[in-house]
């Protein structure tokens, strides 16, 4: 599946920067800009070519039979999203029953237009103490990363804008690239 994967990325054009993958065996990649449900579908043909295996929280719905075995073998972990579940509450959960995640996260949480990216992320790596990476799918190059390793600090608002800052700075353009916004919240 590794080589298809390269092949595929290859032929859409795709150039991948596998330099600086995590070496643990849990962490976050943030996946910034996400602006196409195609960013998953890159996002997940780059782990692949990497010979790694990345994770993403799906509703519990989509795990029947038998889709759910796809999901499953695709690192997909089931979530609870229904009125009143504690989803950063079960992601925790999930990371502390499993040896290994490399969880993907797009702090925008959503493909819309937003100022104001999503905290979850930070909350979960605080509480598990893993790692964060900022990842990115540049589609005005056409190139793939798990970025640079990234520390957090006890103000979420000022690391989500020093995340901005640094996918300002690199120029990184969304598959739609007047929905990928980067001002400070």
């Amino acid at each position: 599946m590794k080589y298809f994967a390269k092949f595929l990325l290859h032929l859409l054009g795709w150039r991948c920067v596998y330099e600086g993958m995590p070496n643990e065996p849990k962490c976050i990649i943030i996946g910034v800009p996400h602006t196409s449900s195609w960013d998953f579908v890159i996002s997940w043909l780059y782990y692949t070519s990497a010979g790694r295996a990345a994770n993403v929280m799906v509703k519990k719905e989509f795990f029947f039979w038998p889709i759910g075995i796809l999901m499953r073998k695709m690192g997909a972990l089931p979530i609870d999203r229904s009125r009143g579940a504690n989803i950063i509450r079960q992601t925790i959960q999930k990371i502390k029953e499993n040896d290994y995640v490399h969880l993907a996260i797009a702090p925008e949480g959503t493909r819309e237009h937003t100022v104001r990216w999503k905290a979850g992320f930070h909350m979960i790596a605080r509480e598990t103490g893993i790692p964060v990476y900022l990842g990115s799918f540049d589609w005005g190059r056409k190139v793939i990363t798990t970025g640079e390793r990234f520390e957090l600090t006890d103000d979420v608002t000022a690391d989500i804008n020093r995340m901005k800052d640094y996918y300002r700075a690199k120029g990184i353009k969304g598959k739609h690239p007047e929905l990928f916004c980067t001002d400070h919240q």
